[in-house]
């Protein structure tokens, strides 16, 4: 039985991964930060929830983080893989206590921090994976690492690029320096989800009129996930661009230079 930890997993596609690798008799942890929705993705599990863990944690600011990582590891020895699930569709320029924009701070930030915390018990598996759900992206975006951390001036729409792009070249660099690691990214696809309860009335009325012809189901959006998370492999970090189709991926190649500014910024910026 392999040990799963989920940030986001107490609702939508995380769940639905939750779900599945319950299933397919693993154990589970979830991070949320609603306790209540935590409760409820037990519960949704049936006999298989004893097998299933909840933690209340905050994944936008470092502290939370750091408090996030502290619990998973009291509770394991082991973590066999990690889904990045959590993110936030927060257009306006939000700051956390740590002066990132929110978007910023759960959509890339937080996945390096937690990552990194976790490491040791990761590389305690014979093969560790990480896996973390970014936008539909048929290539490696350009873009200016320097913005990194703090986006000054920040952008919701401009951001866009730069942050998933980051999580690609960190799903590279994991693999580079931890010869026994896989990682990756994946689009779930438009997906109806809580998700987008905070987006401008302009992008619901776009989601809710184009869903019956482009959405998702969760299984499909969770597909590559769990297949990734099961038994993803190469000697290069991949990146799902297809929801559902686990052949339709392409190996994520990045520009050292950049990925050296990336990943010293996130180093300062969270101490690890």
């Amino acid at each position: 039985m392999d040990t799963f930890v989920i940030a986001g997993g107490n609702s939508g596609i995380g769940r639905e991964v939750a779900q599945e690798l319950l299933a397919e008799g693993h154990r589970v942890i979830l991070l949320g930060r609603d306790e209540a929705k935590g409760r409820a993705a037990l519960e949704s599990f049936g006999d298989a929830r004893e097998r299933a863990q909840f933690c209340s944690v905050d994944l936008s600011t470092h502290d939370g983080v750091r408090a996030a990582a502290q619990r998973v590891n009291a509770l394991t020895e082991r973590i066999d893989g990690l889904l990045h699930s959590a993110a936030d569709f927060e257009t306006r320029d939000v700051r956390t206590v740590d002066g990132l924009p929110l978007f910023v701070a759960l959509s890339y930030m937080s996945r390096y921090h937690l990552t990194q915390l976790l490491l040791p018990k990761l590389l305690m598996a014979q093969k560790p994976r990480v896996m973390m759900i970014i936008a539909t992206l048929n290539e490696v975006p350009t873009f200016d690492p320097q913005q990194f951390p703090n986006f000054l001036g920040f952008n919701f729409w401009r951001s866009i690029l730069p942050v998933n792009g980051a999580c690609m070249h960190f799903a590279d660099y994991l693999m580079k320096q931890h010869s026994k690691m896989f990682a990756g990214t994946a689009t779930p696809g438009m997906v109806r989800t809580t998700l987008f309860n905070k987006a401008p009335w302009y992008l619901r009325l776009f989601v809710a009129i184009s869903s019956p012809f482009q959405a998702v189901t969760l299984q499909t959006a969770a597909h590559n996930l769990v297949r990734a998370l099961l038994g993803g492999e190469g000697p290069t970090a991949l990146n799902w661009n297809k929801p559902g189709d686990f052949d339709q991926r392409f190996a994520i190649t990045v520009d050292p230079v950049v990925q050296s500014a990336i990943m010293e910024a996130s180093r300062q910026a969270t101490g690890v």
